[in-house]
């Protein structure tokens, strides 16, 4: 059996690591030109089944620089106004882990350097009368598999031949993320798990990403065929806010402090002193798709259901989906009752997670 991977994302880049232990074919075919050729987000916390997906889908081998490469994330997750002011808490939360984005798909690269390649746009896919499928790319080369997988994101040029009707919405708000390197100060500012700032307009969402041991010094010394970028420990902060509000200008440090101008001196300095700030847009999630019917082409992570970041679910998602794809297709089962089972449970834990993604969106942004 062979599987060819659309997009090597953090999710398509599981997918690979989990068929490569399990003996399966698997080729990763990324439209990027390289693996640092665009942004590619900051902090993101992974916990429950996504954890445990994301440990069974990644080599043995580099699970101990999985582990230092990261950071705890856990404890109470506190609401404060603009001058620092306690206003409540939500739940605690405990058992997960933070890590680097960017960080975390470098280590996911481990062991795939024969595997994946990149510069490679799909064109289009042609399912062939054998039961195989055929992936054709903008630079007039092909490839045959027995399964395509999209994983090539919110703008998945294979769902939009798979499913030319599926549907995204907009979550009602835009957002600005922003990186800022760790000092006590700022460290001062998410003794927990995260901290909530609650302006009148707008929500200050700050998470710490303090690693356990610089991500560069860790491969060298647990996995030295592994290159992890050199990242600083930091203090990502993230903007919500409404639509409307204007978020146009070359610098997002200049948008986001016009609007925090009189909040705490300390959240001030966090975004002057921003290393990186980026526009997310207006934030999407895919409206539920019923089943399409099963043929050689499936798809995975943000490519089916992108949900808003509300609730830290999208990347855990795409691990679940991962895992779950990779034990279907190593049952022994026929191969298109294999990806049938994979899709029904996908769509119901896929759709359940954008579901409680957007219910979680009000919680988080200031009714207007």
């Amino acid at each position: 059996m062979r599987v060819v991977i659309i997009g090597a994302g953090v999710g398509g880049l599981c997918l690979a690591q989990g068929l490569v232990q399990a003996g399966v074919d698997v080729r990763v075919y990324e439209r990027d030109t390289a693996v640092d050729s665009r942004y590619q987000g900051f902090r993101i916390g992974i916990g429950g089944p996504g954890l445990d997906s994301l440990r069974a889908c990644l080599a043995p081998r580099l699970h101990p620089l999985l582990d230092a490469a990261t950071g705890e994330l856990s404890g109470a997750r506190r609401i404060v106004d603009t001058q620092l002011e306690p206003l409540g808490e939500m739940e605690p939360l405990y058992g997960a882990m933070a890590t680097d984005r960017r960080v975390l798909r470098y280590l996911l690269l481990g062991g795939l350097d024969d595997i994946v390649e990149f510069g490679k746009r799909l064109d289009h896919y042609t399912e062939l009368p054998d039961g195989q499928v055929r992936a054709d790319f903008t630079d007039g080369t092909s490839v045959t598999a027995d399964l395509l997988v999209g994983a090539d994101g919110v703008n998945s040029a294979v769902r939009h031949q798979l499913l030319p009707h599926a549907e995204h919405a907009t979550g009602g708000f835009g957002g600005v993320l922003g990186r800022t390197t760790l000092t006590d100060t700022y460290a001062a500012l998410v003794p927990g798990f995260g901290t909530i700032v609650r302006g009148e307009n707008v929500t200050l969402m700050l998470g710490k990403m303090r690693f356990h041991r610089p991500p560069h010094e860790a491969a060298a010394q647990l996995a030295p065929d592994v290159w992890l970028p050199p990242t600083d420990s930091y203090l990502r902060w993230a903007m919500l806010l409404p639509p409307e509000i204007d978020r146009t200008g070359d610098d997002m440090r200049d948008v986001v402090g016009d609007l925090i101008g009189d909040w705490h001196p300390t959240l001030r300095d966090l975004v002057r002193d921003a290393t990186a700030a980026n526009d997310l847009g207006a934030l999407r999630y895919a409206k539920p798709v019923p089943h399409w019917g099963t043929r050689p082409v499936t798809l995975l992570g943000d490519a089916i259901h992108v949900m808003p970041p509300s609730a830290g679910l999208g990347a855990n998602t795409a691990f679940l989906d991962a895992a779950t794809l990779v034990r279907e297709l190593t049952s022994g089962d026929p191969l298109l009752a294999a990806v049938e089972r994979y899709e029904h449970t996908m769509l119901r834990h896929g759709f359940d997670a954008v579901r409680v993604s957007v219910e979680s969106a009000p919680r988080l942004v200031p009714a207007r």
